[in-house]
């Protein structure tokens, strides 16, 4: 499910089988060649390592100008279980049963989850969008030559049915830029860079997010994968 939220600060923010020949037995080289390039992203951001991971916590923040805005959040993977930690409230709550009265809640988790783990995603709502996957095109920001993924989402499901997102990156499958489309219109409504890449337990995270247009940073504190 994908997912971006309009944030109270007035800005958009940013969600086989295969057949093997016995006589030939399948190595680690060509089974990396059978991989999609949404696969390829994932893995080059450590999504191999997710099956290893039972919780993530992280503040999700937001500095505009002279406005800064913040939310923490804490997911157990496994049980799904929630908590959004505010400097008003504190709630709990688990996804697999969202309710009309949570809805608002958990699509600020949706968000901000998509912001943080926006590789992981492409593999979890690859039947939700389709795609398509050119090269040597012109980054947004930097203006170099890049890979370029557009996923555009389904018209119905979500919480922002119809959005398309431009992923921009080098042959490391390293995600550098991105670009938000509401509705998949033609002009971008954001573009940010991903920079300040950390480790984190295996899973490779961009901490920093810019726009080249206006003094707007979106990025995460306090992340803890376990």
């Amino acid at each position: 499910m994908k997912n971006i939220l309009l944030l109270s600060l007035c800005i958009l923010t940013l969600a086989t089988s295969c057949k093997i020949d016995k006589k030939q037995p399948e190595t680690k080289t060509t089974a990396a060649k059978k991989l999609t390039v949404l696969e390829k992203i994932a893995n080059a951001h450590g999504y191999e390592n997710w099956r290893n991971i039972s919780s993530i916590k992280f503040t999700f923040n937001v500095d505009q100008d002279s406005s800064h805005f913040e939310r923490t959040w804490l997911w157990k993977t496994g049980s799904n279980d929630v908590t959004m930690m505010t400097r008003q409230d504190t709630i709990t709550y688990n996804r697999k049963a969202v309710d009309s009265a949570m809805a608002g809640t958990d699509g600020g988790f949706v968000n901000d989850k998509f912001w943080l783990l926006a590789p992981y995603q492409l593999v979890w709502d690859q039947a939700s969008f389709t795609y398509e996957h050119t090269e040597n095109v012109e980054a947004p920001i930097s203006k170099t030559p890049m890979h370029k993924l557009t996923t555009v989402y389904a018209n119905d499901g979500g919480y922002t049915p119809g959005d398309a997102y431009d992923y921009y990156f080098g042959d490391d499958y390293i995600i550098k830029e991105w670009v938000y489309r509401k509705e998949n219109q033609t002009e971008p409504n954001m573009a940010t860079s991903w920079e300040d890449y950390k480790n984190l337990n295996g899973l490779k995270i961009g901490m920093m997010h810019k726009r080249p247009d206006t003094d707007f940073s979106l990025y995460f504190s306090g992340v803890e994968v376990e």
